[in-house]
């Protein structure tokens, strides 16, 4: 994963329109400046350092990324990531935006950017149940899942998500235990996508603080989302 630093501010913020009025979305770019457009969702946490740095990542591997701000309705700070309650703090402010305001942002991201450009998806937690609504409604290149803690409360959603896409979750999350892994598995797998497990591995697996992270789970799944965008997201394209 980038150095915090090096991931600490985007390239750029531009604005989309939307109901209400304007969502802010901020943009990483490749060395070359353009590329393949993915929109990555945050956790609950929001656009956290941890999300800021896996925007530098995708960005390193040739894409232009996009990470809609869908907290900026709420007129709240960014939450301290040094608070105790961090967590009950995080969940609340999620729990306060309304769902469709969330997927609703995140399609009129995809839906402007694909005006010029292929476009991807790439959520994590909150943003994975997210970004798999999100499919639902605007046709996107390729989906990347990471743990969506909504995905069992949408699986009639995905019949219309189409797009190729690639499922990570832990064998060890304590909000997803591995009997309703199995009903999603039975719902998302079809031609085009896939649904990995790593063993040992708890929700949110992939985010660096000491209390989710665990290391081998994190490397491997990201190797497999940078080998999977390639295939159906080539940078070079």
């Amino acid at each position: 994963m980038s150095s915090a630093a090096a991931a600490d501010q985007p390239d750029d913020v531009i604005g989309v329109e939307v109901p209400g009025g304007t969502l802010p979305v901020q943009v990483w770019r490749p060395d070359g400046g353009d590329g393949p457009r993915v929109v990555l969702v945050q956790e609950i946490f929001g656009i956290s350092p941890y999300i800021t740095d896996r925007a530098a990542d995708l960005a390193a591997a040739g894409y232009v990324v996009h990470v809609p701000d869908l907290y900026w309705r709420l007129g709240e700070p960014p939450l301290d990531e040094s608070a105790p309650d961090l967590l009950a703090q995080a969940m609340a402010r999620a729990q306060a935006l309304p769902w469709d305001d969330a997927v609703g942002d995140t399609a009129a991201t995809v839906a402007t950017l694909r005006a010029d450009a292929a476009v991807g998806l790439v959520g994590f937690c909150y943003g994975g149940g997210v970004a798999f609504a999100t499919a639902a409604r605007q046709p996107v290149d390729a989906l990347v899942c990471y743990y969506g803690s909504a995905l069992p409360s949408l699986l009639d959603l995905a019949p219309t998500v189409t797009a190729p896409s690639l499922h990570h979750l832990g064998e060890a999350d304590t909000y997803i235990p591995m009997p309703t892994v199995e009903a999603i598995r039975d719902a998302v797998v079809r031609e085009g996508a896939e649904l990995l497990t790593y063993p040992g591995a708890g929700h949110a697996f992939d985010n660096t603080r000491p209390e989710f992270h665990h290391p081998e789970a994190s490397t491997l799944a990201w190797r497999r989302t940078l080998e999977f965008l390639a295939r159906h997201l080539p940078a070079g394209r």
